[in-house]
């Protein structure tokens, strides 16, 4: 457990709220308004990226869990609401799909909050939720697994429920004990009988590292976390605005560092909660290496296509972690001729857009897209 948020640190943040952020604000807004215009960007959306770029930069990590709502509280308000604003044809969707089910996993830190009915479903999603591994899960996450795999299973006639990783934020748990949870999930599902020919795993952001992290664990098992022997591969993957690599010098980080919500200063600082370390050489031993699926030996992607049978991997034009997403999908494929990798970079949008869309609940070209691949993965698989 994280100590409580002390007095002096309410101050603190007092008067960052009063002083710094107002002027932090209105710098990025300025930024943002003028470079989308520039580009010819949705407007709208990229002011959203300048708001979440602050709080993100701005505020430690602390703070940011301080002024959130933590993960569980914001699955079980979601289930209510969602519930609640359901009305027909709606509510046929939701009746007997969405309630407060919290599955605790082995650890006692961990659990899986399911979105759909787990009991009647018949293929399943292991979803692991962004933040850079120190933001609670938004409802937007919750959203977007419910309008792209639980209505996806809805429409196809195949049952599809998705078990969302309530794992550890930083700095209370640090590298790898987020991985130790996630693989805890996935055999747990495993052990509760779903075959993984009827599993989806992924994520996004720090959550598609989680993913990413996963499926090399699948591959070449990561010490110290216990290996996991598949008998089959799964029926799929995805990987959305993942968190691939803590290197810098890509150009993508130069085009986009101004104008996505994410930057190289603020994954510098994330990388030292999520490895705890303070110095780049450090983080050049193997088993960080390990934490960045894009980093370092990349002999274990060879395995990848006894793993899993499609891959969905997507990002922004405008992000920071275009190219390093674009390098990973580019590994994967040449290392698996037979797998089926899809590499969707989109246009006018930066980081993590799909999330974006769940906060508006709307069915966006980004969630419509993952639909259409949910759809295709469920009724193949």
């Amino acid at each position: 457990m994280n100590p409580p948020f002390t007095w002096a640190e309410k101050f603190l943040l007092l008067i960052r709220l009063t002083f710094l952020i107002p002027w932090t604000l209105l710098y990025y807004v300025s930024t943002f308004l003028v470079i989308s215009t520039y580009r010819g960007l949705p407007i709208r959306r990229y002011l959203t990226c300048a708001f979440l770029k602050v709080i993100l930069l701005k505020f430690t990590s602390r703070q940011i869990q301080y002024l959130s709502a933590p993960t569980r509280k914001v699955y079980q308000k979601w289930i209510r609401r969602k519930n609640a604003r359901a009305g027909e044809p709606e509510a046929s969707l939701v009746r007997g799909r969405l309630s407060d089910d919290v599955e605790p996993l082995r650890d006692g830190r961990s659990a899986l909050l399911w979105v759909g009915n787990r009991h009647a479903a018949k293929k399943f999603v292991l979803f692991f939720h962004g933040g850079g591994y120190v933001a609670p899960m938004l409802p937007g996450h919750l959203e977007w697994c419910w309008r792209s795999y639980v209505e996806a299973g809805v429409e196809t006639g195949i049952e599809t429920a998705v078990a969302v990783l309530e794992y550890t934020l930083c700095p209370e748990a640090q590298y790898p004990v987020q991985l130790g949870q996630a693989v805890d999930a996935f055999s747990h599902l495993l052990e509760s009988g779903i075959q993984p020919q009827n599993l989806i795993i992924g994520g996004d952001s720090a959550g598609g590292n989680l993913a990413a992290q996963l499926i090399g664990h699948l591959c070449d098992h990561t010490p110290p976390i216990a290996p996991v022997n598949l008998q089959r591969p799964l029926a799929g993957v995805f990987l959305v605005s993942p968190w691939l690599s803590d290197k810098f010098a890509d150009e993508s980080f130069m085009e986009n560092d101004h104008i996505d919500m994410l930057s190289k200063g603020l994954e510098k600082r994330h990388r030292v909660y999520y490895l705890g370390l303070l110095s780049v050489e450090h983080s050049l031993s193997t088993s960080h290496v390990r934490a960045f699926p894009v980093d370092g030996d990349l002999s274990y992607l060879k395995n990848m296509s006894r793993v899993v049978k499609e891959m969905y991997v997507t990002a922004g034009n405008e992000e920071v972690f275009r190219d390093q997403v674009v390098r990973y999908g580019s590994e994967v494929s040449q290392a698996n001729p037979s797998l089926k990798v899809r590499l969707d970079i989109q246009k006018d949008m930066a980081h993590d857009f799909i999330l974006l869309e769940g906060q508006d609940r709307v069915n966006g070209p980004c969630i419509r897209e993952m639909k259409m691949w949910a759809k295709m993965v469920i009724t193949e698989a």
